[in-house]
């Protein structure tokens, strides 16, 4: 950047990551209205701390830590909260859509959530959010190792547990969950 180009405005750089968070708190928590708020509280704490953000720095990878942080902070406060255990609460106020992709779906949300949380939130950022091994080892915290670490032995545990072959098809519509699947069927991860 010369002199004279002025530093983009991160706070409309903050809208195009939408989608993308949106996706990461659907993944971590499996609730489309819990995901929904953890972004919104995310939001909330990024825009009123802008002004830490350094301009130039990877503003995905700040929102995501932000969110992250608050899906973890979420998690404290809700272990001093009575659980919905059996989870009848929350399959009365949601349904999923049905289309032919739906048994393969179900398999596939029973198996990734038997995944340990680091397994599965490193799938996530590296394969279905996209982010390079480099950026989701800086959300998380840890070394570029760990990271690549974590997403090949949920690649595969992921892929002992669905019964994945090279040769299986899938028919998913959820494009985050496409997007994990065709990977490890790629072997890319």
């Amino acid at each position: 950047m010369t002199k004279n180009e002025a530093a983009p405005d991160p706070r409309k750089e903050i809208v195009e990551h939408l989608p993308a968070m949106r996706a990461f708190a659907v993944s971590l928590t499996r609730n489309a209205s819990l995901a929904d708020d953890m972004v919104q509280d995310a939001l909330v704490k990024a825009w009123s701390n802008l002004d830490k953000f350094q301009p130039g720095t990877n503003m995905r990878a700040w929102l995501f830590t932000i969110l992250r942080n608050t899906y973890y902070s979420n998690r404290r406060k809700a272990k001093r909260e009575v659980p919905d255990s059996d989870g009848a609460i929350t399959a009365s106020l949601s349904r999923k859509p049905d289309h032919d992709g739906r048994l393969n779906l179900m398999d596939f949300e029973t198996a990734f959530a038997k995944l340990p949380s680091e397994q599965r939130e490193a799938l996530i950022l590296v394969g279905a959010s996209g982010f390079a091994y480099e950026e989701a080892a800086e959300t998380c915290g840890v070394a570029v190792g760990t990271i690549k670490s974590r997403v090949n032995r949920g690649r595969v545990r992921l892929s002992e547990l669905m019964g994945i072959n090279d040769e299986d098809a899938f028919e998913l519509t959820d494009s985050a969950t496409m997007a994990v699947v065709s990977s490890l069927q790629n072997g890319s991860m």
